[in-house]
């Protein structure tokens, strides 16, 4: 292969990588009600030129392709980049305690540091402080930390992704605020058996604790064979398998056989849709294996330069934090559909709406009963303007309506508020 193939292949393990230790954790941890703050690229330095050459990839990468600024401080192989953020949100319908639900004004302080070793490896830690002005909740000090890293061997290609999210928020599942950590980890490998097939390897480890709730720890491997029709058009056949171990109920093990296509149908539009089945069982208490569909599927399509609309879908199965306290362990179904827009007006201001309905079925394991079925809908708006090269400030605001069949958990949420940040 040549350099410039090996270097686009490092981009694709490092976005495999790390896309599916966010969904991994996603679907372990209970969706926050607050407005998520924005998340930045820590991809390091020597492949961010490369990321431009994914035949997959209808938008363009949101930051320039040619090697970044030198950092403010270099120290040998070492280069920091500081960061800041501030946000201030006026919320209403906040859950503080059971059928409680309360306004408050939340303020946001998060510096943080991204560490570039050498040019292969970027290390990102950032600390937010939370304060709210109602007493029903506590002030606390949230600590999110990322590692991505990775490298060539011949025609093997290996990543590592590494994140620790320690956080206390109000959470849709549990109905109030909610201490838990999250160790994610990925190990994978990408290897080019010639010009048309290639097969992905994946080593997930995804270990959640929650104060006063459910605790699961889960291994699990997800391998992939894939077949290149087309420059453009790409299908794999993945095989994986799983093990959760888990505080209260039964421990588990699964199976899962998926199929995926990716097809950039156009210069302005593509697919890539992955589904199929899970097998779960469970090793405790007798119940009966339970198969389960597994699906997603994302569209992009940018009819302007200035302008991109996208569709996320998704159904996934995963450890509730919630115990049904018997024997048995309760799992939820999540199913999603998010709609994004991105529109630039006058050169410098970004508008981004998005919009999404979300059901999840609490069910116990091994058994069809429903314990609990949450269905919600989410819409929200944001400005942003860019200013001094690498700040931006914005507006936003978000409306959130919950309803559920478990009391007290029905309720809507609307926040409004303002942020400023700023990257070295």
């Amino acid at each position: 292969m040549t350099a410039k193939s090996t270097c686009r292949l490092v981009v694709t393990t490092l976005t495999v990588s790390l896309l599916g230790l966010l969904v991994s954790g996603r679907s372990a941890q209970a969706q926050a009600i607050l407005t998520p703050r924005p998340e930045f690229s820590i991809t390091p330095p020597a492949v961010q030129q490369y990321q431009a050459n994914n035949q997959m990839e209808v938008f363009a990468p949101p930051e320039t392709v040619t090697r970044p600024d030198p950092p403010p401080l270099q120290w040998g192989p070492l280069g920091f980049r500081p960061h800041a953020f501030y946000r201030f949100l006026h919320a209403t319908g906040l859950p503080a305690a059971g059928t409680n639900h309360v306004d408050s004004i939340v303020q946001e302080i998060s510096p943080g540091l991204l560490l570039n070793l050498g040019d292969h490896w970027s290390l990102d830690y950032t600390p937010t402080w939370r304060f709210y002005s109602n007493d029903e909740f506590r002030d606390t000090l949230d600590h999110y930390v990322r590692l991505i890293g990775g490298t060539t061997y011949e025609d093997w290609v290996f990543g590592l992704a590494q994140v620790y999210d320690a956080s206390s928020e109000p959470l849709v599942e549990t109905g109030t605020q909610t201490d838990q950590e999250a160790f994610l980890t990925t190990l994978s490998s990408s290897y080019q058996f010639n010009s048309k097939m290639s097969m992905d390897l994946a080593i997930n480890q995804n270990i959640v604790s929650a104060e006063e709730f459910q605790s699961s720890s889960e291994w699990s491997t997800l391998d992939w064979l894939n077949y290149q029709f087309w420059p453009r058009l790409d299908a794999g056949l993945g095989l994986g398998f799983g093990y959760v171990d888990v505080d209260t109920g039964s421990d588990m093990t699964y199976e899962q056989l998926q199929c995926r296509i990716n097809w950039r149908a156009t210069d302005k539009l593509s697919f890539r849709i992955h589904g199929g089945g899970e097998l779960r069982q469970f090793l405790n208490g007798g119940a009966d294996d339970v198969l389960n569909p597994v699906a997603g599927g994302v569209i992009q399509y940018q009819p302007f330069d200035v302008t991109r609309l996208s569709l996320n879908v998704s159904h996934v199965v995963a450890v509730s934090l919630l115990s049904s306290g018997n024997a048995q362990s309760q799992l939820t179904e999540s199913t999603d559909v998010t709609g994004h827009l991105n529109q630039r007006l006058f050169q410098k201001v970004y508008v981004d709406l998005e919009g999404g309905y979300h059901v999840v079925t609490f069910v116990s394991a091994g058994t069809a009963d429903t314990d609990r079925e949450d269905d919600f809908y989410t819409f929200s708006a944001k400005l942003n303007c860019p200013f001094l090269k690498r700040g931006t400030a914005g507006v936003f605001y978000q409306y959130s309506d919950f309803s559920s069949t478990a009391e007290g958990y029905t309720y809507s949420s609307s926040q409004v508020g303002f942020e400023i940040g700023y990257r070295f």
